[in-house]
């Protein structure tokens, strides 16, 4: 395993003073995306696309550094662990970038497991800020859900060492693999990687941004910016006549309370299901059980919002502390309100009974109260659909989520990083590609 260089051997070429006043991020500034993909896509890697292009249409030069864990399968059990800890490759292939394309700023998606947080010594030894995405809760949760067997679960948060995790098998049930998390938790903790290695931290919600002050990030380094959806789809009717579920078919998504609503329902209302995963064999068993339910798998996003938008309402029974879905977003911009359990964000998220409602989380009595509110009540659900947009384009269109975004990179430029280094830069193409999952 590759160790930390030592602290008195880094560079201080590029050290930023907090005394300098970041100036604005001009266009013609080059930025560094970092992300690992997960082998079964999801919203993370749909987040880290959508920046991207977002900071493109902008007019910034916008380089990617990428793994897959598609890759995982060519590797041993011990050389993933170790390349979780610290990735000697990521480092050396990232100082070798920053050397070439002086980015400005590098920004982190996602780096568990490959890329390892080895990516924030390397940008902030060659002087160059990091801003990390909390899409989850990895740093103190295995998991990363907060949630075991069902329910919310916070034994690991602001522990040194996360035992229960370990305990539990709450990574993959797998006690080696939580261990594994367990020793990136705890190696990190120690070294002050999550406090010292990264400038700035972007939560989704309020709520996620108390979670990880909790668990011990320092509070001045956390910023606020949801996600968003673009292009803008518009408003659509609502006049379909049914309720849609859009996501992974998984536990903590409540996809056990879903069906177990439907049940109660007894075909009273329609439903549309849009999704995969490891529930699939379930949702096939209840289409054939409970009338007026209709599984349509993964389908492209057009298919998607075409379906949220005809729908009276999405429902979202998730158990765990989701963020900021974008499923949410995307039914905000077509227009129409949503069902969501009292959990996380959820209640940030959705206002009850203005822009949908809330139920208790796993509460498929409560969750049928609230469908039937919904769909028997034509005039309220008209207001809701109004609100539900106007939260949208107040709060989650590519403008908005932009000037956020261009806020937090500036509040860790540094005047030193303000021009390259080696002269004007050439436009990058995105089929250019280097070693490393490189895209520039």
């Amino acid at each position: 395993m590759h160790a930390t260089p030592p602290r008195d051997q880094r560079s201080r070429l590029f050290q930023r003073s907090p005394s300098h006043k970041p100036p604005p991020l001009a266009p013609e500034m080059n930025i560094l995306l970092c992300h690992n993909y997960y082998a079964c896509r999801g919203g993370e890697d749909q987040v880290f696309e959508a920046e991207a292009s977002l900071l493109r249409s902008q007019g910034h030069k916008v380089f990617e550094y990428t793994r897959h864990n598609n890759d995982i399968a060519r590797m041993s059990r011990s050389d993933v662990a170790r390349r979780t800890l610290w990735n000697g490759t990521t480092y050396r292939e990232l100082r070798d970038l920053i050397e070439r394309h002086r980015p400005a700023v590098m920004h982190c998606t996602n780096t568990f497991p490959l890329i390892s947080p080895s990516a924030y010594y390397a940008a902030h030894d060659a002087g160059v800020p990091v801003v990390q995405s909390l899409h989850n809760y990895r740093l103190f949760c295995a998991n990363g859900l907060f949630l075991r067997h069902g329910k919310a679960c916070e034994k690991c948060l602001g522990k040194r060492v996360t035992w229960p995790a370990v305990q539990h098998a709450c990574y993959r049930d797998s006690r080696a693999g939580s261990a594994v998390v367990a020793s990136l938790q705890a190696w990190h903790r120690f070294r002050h990687t999550w406090t010292e290695m990264v400038d700035r931290y972007v939560a989704l919600s309020e709520f996620s941004r108390r979670k990880f002050v909790e668990g011990g990030l320092p509070a001045d380094k956390i910023t606020v910016k949801t996600n968003f959806v673009a292009p803008d789809p518009g408003p659509a009717r609502g006049q379909g006549g049914y309720l849609v579920f859009v996501g992974r078919l998984s536990p903590e998504k409540g996809v056990d309370t879903l069906l177990q609503a439907w049940r109660h329902l007894r075909g009273k209302v329609p439903l549309k299901i849009l999704g995969d995963g490891p529930l699939a064999p379930q949702v096939h068993d209840a289409v054939r059980e409970i009338p007026n339910i209709e599984y349509l798998g993964q389908q492209p996003l057009d298919t998607v919002l075409a379906i949220v938008g005809e729908a009276q309402g999405l429902v979202l029974p998730t158990k765990c502390y989701e963020n900021c879905p974008r499923t949410l977003l995307e039914a905000y911009a077509r227009a129409t309100p949503v069902i969501a359990s009292r959990t996380g964000a959820m209640v940030e998220l959705v206002e009850d009974g203005v822009t949908g409602f809330n139920f208790s989380t796993g509460d498929a009595f409560d969750l049928v109260d609230k469908v039937n509110r919904l769909t028997q009540d034509s005039t309220q659900r008209e207001k809701m659909r109004q609100a539900a947009r106007s939260v949208f384009e107040k709060r989650h269109t590519a403008k908005s989520n932009y000037r956020t975004l261009i806020d937090i990179y500036n509040s860790v430029v540094s005047p030193p990083m303000l021009a390259p280094a080696h002269g004007p830069h050439r436009a990058p193409t995105a089929t250019e590609r280097e070693p490393g999952g490189v895209i520039v």
